[in-house]
């Protein structure tokens, strides 16, 4: 899910200008002419604020006192009142003027064009899913292809970090395809080619950074098409259709149930350093949410299921989407950007929409195995 909410920037403190009223600060000897201001009182600030701050004015030193110029009017105003020299005063407020109306609550994002966004792809993928199993998956080695390409740009842009993509995206797609042939051992092999694959292609290149490259491609190799294998091994199933679209559905509702319910009621940040917009009031939602959904498909969606396990099985969705959500903000948060793309209007990227479902799919599977069984 899009990361809407973000922190405002620290405002730097104006100091205002400086009170040179007379008597503040020592008065020099004859000759020097000027009296030295007294210094402006107040913590220091960072360097990299100083440009957000406003100017201190300088008042022009027009007395001559302290001097030889005119002793006479020095003395008189030394002796009398301090003069305030005032720089851009505060505008009066306007009695006649109305108060500011209250604004209503942003959602952050283009709703019409995410649940436009939202609803094709869904078809797409319902589609594919109960028509042709070969056509599902095809749709999720596309998915990862793209999902991967997005991640290393991002690392490459904002980090320097050139994790070599030609292995990861042919290796990625491999790994979904054997885990959808082969099973789950097609899959370990295919990632362990992979990651061979990652540590050659880098060798061509100089070594400088080689360990941090090889290391960000092995971790891309992981978090997207390996996790992205459990998908495929939910369709070999007799009633793979039926799982992956529980797996689906609970994972898109727990994040609808976060969404609705922290944007309405939402007050306790859930995670404020990770993720501001999130609200444990969210989390309650996406429990809440997920676990009904999760009663309602295992009791009428799969064979031999029961709504107890589905209650256990919302639970964990809600949970794992949500540290996955949480996961990828971290990543954001450390690259300094709020979408990994911008290719799906009102969503983001591909990775903006694979966050939540990437480390729930072996959750799901794996429950559903203890479950039903793997047949």
């Amino acid at each position: 899910m899009n990361d809407s909410s973000w922190g405002a920037p620290p405002q730097a403190g104006y100091w205002g200008p400086t009170d040179r009223g007379h008597g503040h600060g020592p008065v020099q000897s004859p000759g020097q002419g000027h009296v030295q201001g007294a210094a402006a009182a107040g913590p220091a600030y960072d360097a990299h604020e100083a440009p957000q701050t406003r100017p201190m004015p300088i008042v022009p030193d027009t007395a001559g006192f302290g001097g030889h110029q005119d002793d006479d009017r020095g003395a008189a105003r030394l002796s009398g009142p301090p003069v305030r020299h005032e720089t851009n005063p505060e505008p009066m407020p306007d009695a006649a003027q109305p108060a500011p109306k209250p604004q209503k609550k942003n959602a952050g994002r283009d709703l019409s064009a995410a649940i436009g966004v939202g609803v094709g792809l869904g078809a797409v993928i319902v589609a594919s899913l109960f028509i042709v199993k070969a056509v599902f998956v095809g749709v999720v080695a596309v998915a990862v292809v793209v999902g991967l390409w997005e991640l290393t740009k991002r690392l490459d842009e904002r980090k320097g970090i050139r994790a070599p993509l030609v292995p990861l995206a042919l290796g990625g797609a491999a790994m979904v395809v054997a885990g959808y042939v082969r099973g789950a051992e097609g899959a370990w092999v295919a990632m362990a080619l992979t990651a061979l694959a990652v540590l050659v292609w880098r060798m061509t290149e100089p070594p400088e950074n080689y360990l941090r490259d090889v290391t960000a491609g092995l971790f891309a190799a992981f978090y997207v098409p390996f996790l992205a294998t459990f998908v495929a091994l939910m369709l070999t199933a007799d009633d793979g259709p039926q799982r992956v679209l529980t797996f689906l559905l609970l994972t898109v509702v727990s994040d609808t149930g976060a969404y609705a319910v922290g944007w309405r009621f939402g007050r306790k940040k859930l995670a404020p350093r990770i993720s501001p917009g999130k609200t444990r009031e969210g989390l309650v939602g996406a429990v809440a949410f997920a676990m009904a959904a999760g009663a309602l498909c295992l009791e009428f969606l799969i064979d031999g299921g029961a709504w107890w396990q589905g209650l256990v099985l919302g639970l964990a969705v809600a949970v794992s989407a949500t540290l996955g959500d949480l996961g990828e903000s971290m990543i954001k948060r450390d690259l300094g950007i709020k979408d990994m793309g911008t290719l799906l209007p009102g969503h983001g990227g591909i990775m903006d929409r694979l966050d939540s479902l990437l480390p729930t799919a072996p959750v799901v599977w794996l429950l559903l195995v203890l479950f039903v069984g793997s047949g």
